[in-house]
């Protein structure tokens, strides 16, 4: 089944998702299990970005790779899809997302397919980067189709579980990579991506229909140009900085010229007939105050959470597949509140804004019980782990929600690359800055004979007695305690800021024009001046 389709699949003069008020929606049939297709197809694009974790031992030894080696084969797959994010959401809006659903589907496949494969560090850093074009695809295109097919009194809930399943990839990752490696060759890590992209395929090309922006102009080169280079360099500075230094030339060259480039594209986009990204969108204060609140809560979030699987690893002593097993109360606890639509109950009760700040006061407080009262069991790191994730499974949603509904319908491959781009960006701030609080609380508390030591491990294995083994210990353990502590605050402040932020946009917006209080959903209609579509309705 295939071809422009209404939600009955009859056929029809103009493709779901269309400016039409009423175009798709809820009249989908199959919109629960194309949502459950779009979710796998994303869970596969979060796995790879934490499967790998538990491989660096055996990829040094059997493929002779080197540190710096083995840190190109982690960061070339975010690097790449951090940059073609915007471009991807882009493409979908232009192309049609059915179409670039299954176009990032095939480059992911191949791309895993030439990672099991691969017989060189060089090859397999090749191999990640092509999965990085596809993954950016992926994740940009089933946001923006699960858009499309659901209606306002559903979507909340299908957001949900959409972003339930990155918590359920972020956790998943290491165990699933252990059990993998504890029987078969470390190829199989990625070749185990192929099955589940073929069966999303066959369900893509049979389930999902397409949609795409009505009115498209010629396609906007220079904007892909300017803010894939831009985007590349800037995340380049953030994951170099901790390893390079932050103040080391070619970090801050990079960095300066990732800002020029972007300013570039910002100044372009202004002035180009049919930008890539309408700059129009920014004069919304609902999607600045909904984007600023993407980084702020990524940042805090993700920079504790990376936190936490190091105390998990080197203090309490676990493998990293056990470190993720039992890490996975926390995502099983945000996928259940979603899928059994508690969280999204809670969330219109509560509104955006107040849903935003419990739930990141929820995820503060769960980060400080896990790193301030005393336990050798696992019970408080239990109970640590299901309040943080009551608190992203209400967060989460409403930051992604508050986003997405503040554009137009017809744009919705523009919003799901800006969500991801401000992820990926908020996301790799937080493990680098937090990560530089590690580090440096972890230098001020080594013994002095053993300063300079570059890790922890690298700590231990100086160490020439037990003394001096515990001692580093308990000074990686008190930076830890330090690091969390830092990232419990800035996740708290980052979720009153981010709500702050969208519950004063959201009262400007009602004092500036009542009727769109009283409207429960926004949604693209018809632009009388002919500009494509205007944004009518309220917040949910």
């Amino acid at each position: 089944m295939s071809g422009d389709r209404t939600a009955t699949g009859t056929a029809a003069p103009g493709p779901v998702g269309d400016d039409r008020p009423d175009a798709g929606a809820a009249l989908v049939p199959a919109r629960w299990l194309i949502l459950a297709v779009l979710c796998l197809a994303q869970l596969v694009v979060v796995l790879d970005n934490t499967v790998l974790t538990v491989a660096v031992p055996v990829l040094t030894t059997e493929l002779g790779a080197s540190t710096a080696d083995v840190q190109w084969m982690i960061n070339a797959y975010a690097l790449v899809l951090s940059g073609l994010l915007l471009t991807a959401g882009s493409a979908a809006d232009r192309y049609g997302r059915r179409r670039m659903l299954l176009v990032g589907l095939v480059l992911f496949g191949l791309g895993s397919l030439a990672a099991g494969l691969a017989r060189s560090s060089e090859q397999l850093i090749a191999a990640r980067a092509g999965m990085g074009v596809g993954g950016a695809l992926l994740i940009t295109t089933t946001l923006a189709v699960a858009m499309q097919i659901f209606e306002a009194a559903e979507r909340s809930r299908a957001i949900g579980i959409w972003a339930a399943t990155s918590a359920l990839g972020f956790a998943a990752g290491p165990p699933i990579g252990g059990t993998i490696l504890a029987h078969l060759p470390w190829g199989a890590i990625f070749l185990m991506n192929i099955p589940i992209v073929l069966v999303c395929l066959v369900a893509g090309l049979a389930l999902v229909p397409e949609s795409r922006e009505p009115a498209r102009g010629r396609l906007d080169l220079g904007g892909v140009a300017l803010s894939t280079s831009g985007l590349t360099a800037v995340v380049w500075s953030i994951i170099a900085g901790p390893d390079r230094g932050w103040a080391s030339a070619e970090v801050l060259g990079a960095a300066a010229a990732g800002v020029l480039l972007l300013a570039a594209f910002v100044w372009w986009e202004r002035r180009v007939e049919a930008p890539m990204l309408d700059m129009h969108f920014f004069r919304d204060r609902r999607f600045v105050g909904a984007i600023s609140g993407v980084v702020l809560i990524t940042f805090g979030a993700t920079g504790a959470l990376f936190l936490l699987t190091q105390h998990l690893q080197f203090v309490r002593g676990y493998p990293a597949w056990e470190a993720g097993l039992r890490m996975v109360p926390f995502a099983l606890s945000i996928v259940l509140l979603n899928v059994t639509g508690v969280a999204a109950a809670l969330i219109r009760r509560l509104g955006l804004a107040v849903a935003i700040a419990a739930g990141m006061t929820m995820l503060a407080g769960g980060l400080v019980l896990i790193t301030h009262v005393p336990s050798d069991g696992y019970a408080v790191l239990l109970t640590g782990l299901l309040v943080m994730g009551t608190g992203c499974a209400l967060a989460n949603p409403a930051i992604v929600e508050a986003v997405m509904s503040a554009i137009p319908r017809h744009r919705a491959g523009a919003g799901a690359g800006v969500d991801g781009t401000m992820t990926e960006v908020g996301s790799s701030l937080g493990v680098a800055v937090l990560g530089a609080v590690l580090n440096a609380r972890f230098a001020a508390l080594l013994p002095a004979a053993l300063a300079g030591a570059g890790s922890f491990p690298a700590a231990l294995a100086a160490a020439r007695s037990g003394p001096e083994r515990d001692a580093v210990t308990a000074a990686f353990a008190a930076a830890l305690k330090d690091g969390q502590t830092v990232g419990a605050v800035a996740v708290l402040l980052g979720g009153l800021v981010a709500a702050g932020l969208l519950h004063r946009a959201e009262r400007r917006e009602r004092a500036e024009r009542p009727d769109r209080a009283e409207r429960p959903d926004r949604v693209a209609r018809p632009d009388p001046a002919g500009r494509g579509a205007a944004v009518t309705g309220g917040g949910r």
